[in-house]
């Protein structure tokens, strides 16, 4: 599955981005029909909830899949928008 890896305003050390593909890399066994994944990472000024945002789109046919979750660092969020994402699509898959 192609990864595509968007940092807003910041670098991506290459250690986040080697964690994001391995864990996306994982959703191939439950979304084989997926052509794509897109993830942006962004920080926001509101500390209380984490400042680290992650959204990420999966591409498939019959439309996208998004979800954005917030968390005090990347891989929280990138943990959290998984599961979330891995969810979506065995409700897809119920359908």
């Amino acid at each position: 599955m192609n990864v595509q890896i968007q940092s807003v305003k910041f670098d991506a050390s290459t250690k986040l981005i080697e964690f994001i593909e391995k864990k996306l890399a994982k959703l191939d066994r439950v979304a084989e029909e997926a052509t794509g994944v897109d993830v942006v990472l962004k920080l926001e000024k509101d500390d209380e909830k984490g400042n680290k945002i992650a959204v990420i789109t999966l591409r498939m046919p019959g439309g996208d899949i998004r979800v954005e979750e917030q968390a005090h660092t990347f891989e929280e969020a990138i943990d959290a928008a998984k599961d979330v994402l891995k969810r979506q699509i065995e409700k897809r898959k119920d359908k």
